[in-house]
C-alpha cells in the first residue's frame, strides 16, 4: 500500500500530544501502524500557551510515531478544542439555474462554501459547516438530495466557529515542527467517529470526552449532529484539587488519582489509607482513600453539572435513547459511569476506540485516552474519499477493457498502431 493511503492524526492535548499513524485494510478497518506520545508542556485548556514548548512536544511525538510505523510523516490531521469554541444553527439557500438538470454534488459544495462566507464576530472564524437536512423546493427532511430535480435548494446547518488566533497558533506550531496541516478538526467530532456506533447516533447519544484541560460534548440524534460544546474543565482541575486538599506535590496527586481515585466516595471504606513519601527530612503522609474520593467526586459533580446543562440546553434531553458515552483519559476514573447515571438519569458506558480498528501490534491505542487521535485518522480517510475524483462516465463499452472510455480508446489506438508496424514488411 503506497504512502498516499497512510494517514497521520495529531492530537494536541493539555496533558499529552499523541501522533497516530494508520491505514485502511481490505475490510475497510483502520490498521494502526505506529504511535508516538509526548508530554504537553505548552498547552493550557486546549489552547497553545507556549509556542516553543508545544513545537518540541509535537516533534517528539511525531518522531516516535515515525520510528514505530517506519514511515516519514509530512502532513497531519490536527484536532482543535478550547473554551473559545462556539456552535450555532443557520439555514442557507441557493437558486439553481435549470429545473431539468439533477442536483449534483457541485450544488451541495456551492451551498456549503456559501456558509463559510457568513459574517462572524471580530476575531472568530468558521471551522466546520455540517449539513443537517436539506429542503428541495419546500420539501423538507431530505438527507441526500443528489439526483433530485429542483430549483430552490436549502439546508439547515450546524456551524462551529472558534478564535482565529487559537487556530493560527496551532497551525504555527505544526508548521514549525516541519509538518503541513491537512485539516483542522473539532476534537469531539473526531472522538465521536472513533467510539460511537451508527445505531447510537441514530437513536440519540451524548458523547462526553473528558480530557486534561477540557471536557468536549457532541450530541447526535437521527444520525445528525445536533449540538457541540467545550467545557473549560477536565482532569487537571481534579488533580489540582487533590494537590491542594491533601497538601502534596502535583505529580503525587496525579498518581493518586490514577491509581486509587474514585468518583464515588461511598465506594471507599474509612480505614483504607495510602502513604505518600514526605519531602526531604519530613515524615510521610497518610491519606484516606475516602477523603481522596470525596475531593474527586465534588469536582466531577461540578463538571457533570455543566455537561447536563448542555444536554438540556440542546433541547434533546428526552430523545437520548442511547444515553451517554464517556471517553478520553478522564473516563478511566473508577465509578465515573455510576456517577454519570446518578446525576443525569441516563444510561452510560465507556467508549473505547476499537470498533473501527483492525488488530495491530499497538495495543494501547484502544484506550479511551487515544479516542481523539484514532478519530483524527478516520477523519483523514474521509477527507481522502471526498477528494478522490468522482466517476462521471460509465466504464468503456469495449469488452476486455476496465478503463474509462477515454483511456480505453487511447490504448486501442496504441495497440492498433503496434499491430500495423508488426505486419509491415519493411520492419
Amino acid at each position: 500500500m503506497d504512502n498516499q493511503e497512510i494517514v497521520a492524526g495529531l492530537d494536541i492535548g493539555t496533558t499529552k500530544i499523541a501522533c497516530i499513524v494508520g491505514r485502511k485494510n481490505e475490510q475497510g478497518k483502520i490498521e494502526i501502524l505506529g504511535m508516538g506520545k509526548s508530554r504537553s508542556d505548552g498547552v493550557s485548556r486546549g489552547m497553545v500557551a507556549n509556542i516553543q514548548k508545544t513545537v518540541e512536544s509535537i516533534k517528539a511525538a511525531v518522531r516516535e510515531a515515525e520510528d514505530n510505523a517506519g514511515v516519514d510523516i509530512g502532513t497531519v490531521n490536527v484536532g482543535i478544542a478550547g473554551q473559545h469554541i462556539r456552535s450555532m444553527h443557520h439555514r442557507g439557500m441557493i437558486t439553481r439555474q435549470s429545473l431539468e438538470d439533477e442536483i449534483r454534488q457541485e450544488d451541495i459544495d456551492l451551498l456549503i462554501d456559501d456558509m463559510y462566507k457568513l459574517v462572524m464576530p471580530p476575531g472568530e472564524e468558521i471551522i466546520h459547516v455540517l449539513p443537517q437536512e436539506y429542503i428541495v423546493d419546500g420539501e423538507q427532511g431530505i438527507r441526500d438530495p443528489i439526483g433530485m430535480s429542483g430549483v430552490r435548494l436549502e439546508a439547515n446547518f450546524h456551524i462551529i466557529s472558534g478564535q482565529v488566533t487559537a487556530a493560527r497558533n496551532i497551525n504555527k506550531c505544526v508548521h514549525r515542527a516541519g509538518l503541513d496541516v491537512t485539516e483542522l478538526i473539532l476534537e469531539p467530532l473526531a472522538s465521536a467517529d472513533a467510539v460511537l456506533s451508527a445505531e447510537e447516533k441514530e437513536a440519540g447519544v451524548v458523547l462526553v470526552d473528558i480530557g486534561g484541560g477540557t471536557t468536549d460534548i457532541a450530541i447526535f440524534y437521527d444520525s445528525i449532529i445536533r449540538h457541540t460544546a467545550v467545557i473549560p474543565f477536565g482532569g487537571n482541575v481534579v488533580t489540582e484539587d487533590i494537590r491542594q486538599g491533601c497538601g502534596i506535590m502535583r505529580e503525587q496527586a496525579e498518581l493518586l488519582k490514577v491509581k486509587f481515585g474514585s468518583a464515588l466516595a461511598a465506594e471507599n471504606k474509612e480505614n483504607e489509607v495510602v502513604c505518600i513519601p514526605g519531602l526531604r527530612g519530613r515524615d510521610p503522609k497518610e491519606i484516606s482513600l475516602r477523603t481522596l474520593a470525596e475531593i474527586i467526586q465534588s469536582r466531577m459533580e461540578e463538571i457533570l453539572e455543566h455537561v447536563y446543562f448542555e444536554i438540556r440546553n440542546s433541547g434533546m434531553e428526552k430523545q437520548m435513547i442511547a444515553g451517554v458515552v464517556l471517553t478520553g483519559g478522564g473516563a478511566q476514573l473508577k465509578h465515573l459511569r455510576q456517577l454519570v447515571e446518578y446525576m443525569t438519569g441516563m444510561s452510560a458506558r465507556i467508549g473505547y476506540p476499537n470498533e473501527h480498528l483492525a488488530k495491530s501490534n499497538v495495543e494501547q491505542v484502544t484506550s479511551p485516552l487515544f479516542a481523539t487521535g484514532v478519530g483524527l485518522v478516520m477523519k483523514g480517510f474521509d477527507y481522502l474519499d471526498r477528494r478522490r475524483p468522482r466517476v462521471t462516465e460509465p466504464a468503456t463499452k469495449v469488452k476486455g477493457h476496465s478503463q474509462g472510455g477515454r483511456v480505453g480508446s487511447f490504448f486501442d489506438k496504441v495497440l492498433k498502431g503496434a499491430t500495423e508496424l508488426l505486419n509491415d514488411d519493411d520492419v
